[in-house]
C-alpha cells in the first residue's frame, strides 16, 4: 500500500465538543482507524466524509453497533498495525497486557483507547499508541488531582518500516487560551526482527 496519512482517533463521546473539526478536511487523509466509542451517527457520517476508508472497532459504549469487531489488523508499508478500543485489556493500559495483546494479534504496532490519555512508547521492538480522546471526554480512569483530559488525536505516515506519528493536542495555557500543539514521534521496526 502506498504511503498515505492515517487518522487514529477514538473515545469521542461528546460530538458537540469537537475542537479539531477544522483540521480534519476531506482529501488529505487516506484511512481512519477509529478505536471506538463514537456513540452517534453524526460523528460516523463526519468521519466517513473525511476518508471513505473508515475502519472501526467496538468501544464499550458502542451499544448500538453490536456487529463491530473488538479488534482489527491493517498493513501499511511493511508494518502490521493492530487496533482495539482497550476495554478488553486487563488491567486497562497495562504495558505487559498490551504487549501480550500485540503478540497475540501478531502486530508491530498496537493502537488502543479507553483511557482517554495520549501515550506512545516502544516495548520489546513493538510500538504502542493511545491517541487519547478527540473531544477530551472524561474517563473512568484515574487522573491525578488537577489534571484534566486533554483532547487529542494522531496522524500516522508509514513508509516501509518507518512510522511517523503526529500527535495533535489541544492545550490550555494559564490564561485559558487554547492552542493546538503538534509533536512528532518516530518508530522504525528493527529489520533483523520479524513480527513475533
Amino acid at each position: 500500500m502506498a504511503s498515505r496519512l492515517v487518522l487514529v482517533i477514538g473515545d469521542l463521546f461528546i460530538p458537540d465538543r469537537a475542537p479539531f473539526k477544522k483540521l480534519l478536511t476531506p482529501g488529505k487523509i487516506g484511512q481512519i482507524l477509529c478505536l471506538g466509542n463514537l456513540t452517534d451517527k453524526e460523528t460516523y457520517d463526519f468521519l466517513r466524509q473525511i476518508a471513505p476508508d473508515l475502519q472501526i472497532v467496538k468501544g464499550n459504549f458502542d451499544v448500538d453497533a453490536p456487529n463491530l469487531a473488538l479488534s482489527k489488523v491493517v498493513t501499511h508499508g511493511s508494518l502490521r498495525i493492530g487496533f482495539t478500543h482497550g476495554h478488553t485489556v486487563i488491567p486497562p493500559g497495562d504495558a505487559d497486557s498490551l504487549l501480550i495483546t500485540a503478540r497475540h494479534m501478531d502486530v508491530d504496532v498496537l493502537l488502543w483507547g479507553g483511557t482517554h490519555k495520549f501515550e506512545a512508547y516502544e516495548l520489546e521492538g513493538k510500538f504502542f499508541v493511545n491517541p487519547g480522546s478527540a473531544t477530551g471526554a472524561l474517563s473512568t480512569s484515574w487522573f491525578p488531582d488537577g489534571e484534566e483530559p486533554v483532547p487529542s488525536f494522531c496522524l500516522m505516515d508509514v513508509q516501509g518500516d518507518v512510522l511517523v506519528l503526529y500527535v495533535y493536542q489541544l492545550k490550555t495555557d494559564a490564561n485559558g487560551v487554547e492552542n493546538v500543539g503538534v509533536e512528532k514521534v518516530s518508530f522504525r521496526r528493527n529489520s533483523n526482527q520479524g513480527v513475533s
